[in-house]
């Protein structure tokens, strides 16, 4: 079966998908089944094709269901691999009879014969996916009822994959690095790039002149401004850290700062992307539910651990994955470690507190317990085309900015002591 050119990759596909959406994996969890093969090509194309299939689920499984008589389980082999080749058809637009030969192995024991008949049924129907992904019925009920949302727009805005955007760790080079780059800029510091780019060969990776972080993830550090004070340098504490987008944001603003994260592995990562960049910060390995600081700090930057269905541009998994139980379940643990972080401030101090989720549970409903002093966010901190809501805070999603190809969901409130 490995013989079959193109074969290993949709294997790999098969097995992403099969944690996915049986065991709730995220796909970076399940990449092991492509980071095993040993072309970079085959590893992207497997990624791809989990991705793609996750992306527009609802509608390759329409497709799927409006050729069979009897529906096929949801959790099917032979639904699987239609998906994977509806999605290299209709996605990644690989010839049909290619479709064929590379993923109907995958059923050897089973029924291609099935599979086949249907593929076969939507090409000469010349089938063809909606311009946007439909969004699961359960994510529409979410996200539709008592907020604000576009949900058209947000649904466009994950109908491919993001572009790569960059943080310069010297927002004043913005202009010379952006042309040597060939990139675009939103902001300040912020570079956007095509993807598809191999970020460790672009120019200034080893140097350590910026890093990878999307820009709505640049925004909560960036309303905590520099770290010059009257009296010098002032102390911030930035919570889950890991992998330390955020904590080189401040160091590079001139902030003390302390990144406080209770995971070994992914604290290593940050020292690692400290040491590359050049930048250094105070690190500590802890829960922030039992540590307990020394002093008292000027800022804190709680950018909480969440269900991050606001990366879904970028990990289409989450529509999938998350349930209310797991949006609850954040949600406590937010509460909480937000109660204990607003006794670490010092008088007049600022926190800020930010999810990458699009769930009202775990944002507005968060935020309207601080005890804290409100500090409205205000429109001149925030990069062109965004705007605060009428009470202060920030929400953005992946419908904003689509003439300048979008941005993850955020929501993000500022407080005082």
């Amino acid at each position: 079966m490995a013989k079959t050119p193109g074969l290993l990759p949709r294997r790999a596909a098969l097995k992403m998908l099969d944690a996915v959406l049986r065991r709730g994996d995220t796909l970076e969890q399940a990449g092991g089944a492509a980071n095993g093969l040993s072309s970079f090509s085959d590893r992207a194309l497997a990624k791809a094709l989990a991705s793609e299939v996750l992306r527009w689920l609802v509608d390759l499984d329409a497709l799927i269901d409006g050729a069979t008589k009897n529906p096929l389980p949801d959790d099917a082999k032979a639904r699987m691999v239609l998906r994977i080749m509806l999605a290299g058809w209709l996605r990644l637009e690989t010839p049909p009879h290619a479709v064929v030969a590379t993923a109907l192995p995958l059923l050897v024991g089973g029924p291609k014969r099935l599979a086949h008949g249907v593929f076969a049924t939507l090409t000469r129907g010349e089938a063809t996916l909606p311009d946007v992904p439909t969004l699961p019925e359960a994510v529409t009920l979410r996200w539709g009822e008592g907020t604000n949302y576009d949900l058209g727009a947000i649904a466009a805005g994950i109908a491919a994959p993001p572009p790569l955007d960059l943080r310069l760790k010297s927002p004043e080079l913005t202009a010379e690095i952006a042309e040597r780059l060939q990139a675009t800029s939103l902001a300040p510091g912020h570079l956007r790039l095509a993807r598809g780019a191999s970020v460790s060969d672009l120019p200034g990776y080893d140097e350590g002149s910026w890093w990878v972080q999307d820009l709505a993830a640049t925004i909560p550090a960036s309303l905590l401004g520099t770290g010059d004070g009257p009296e010098g340098q002032m102390r911030v504490l930035d919570i889950a850290a890991a992998p330390g987008g955020k904590t080189m944001q401040l160091a590079a603003a001139g902030w003390d700062v302390t990144a406080l994260d209770v995971h070994p592995k992914r604290m290593l990562r940050l020292r690692e992307n400290l040491a590359r960049v050049g930048l250094s910060a105070n690190t500590v390995i802890a829960d922030a539910l039992e540590w307990e600081p020394e002093e008292k700090f000027d800022a804190i930057l709680l950018d909480a651990p969440c269900t991050a269905t606001g990366t879904c541009r970028r990990h289409p998994e989450v529509i999938h994955r998350i349930s209310e139980r797991q949006i609850a379940e954040m949600a406590t643990l937010q509460s909480a470690v937000l109660k204990r972080a607003s006794g670490w401030l010092k008088p007049g101090g600022t926190l800020v507190y930010a999810v990458c989720s699009m769930e009202q549970g775990e944002g507005e409903d968060i935020a309207a317990s601080c005890t804290l002093t409100p500090a409205p966010i205000r429109a001149e901190e925030l990069p062109a085309g965004l705007q605060p809501r009428g009470d202060g805070w920030l929400r953005t999603d992946p419908g904003m900015l689509p003439d300048a190809d979008g941005l993850d969901g955020f929501f993000i409130a500022r407080f005082t002591a």
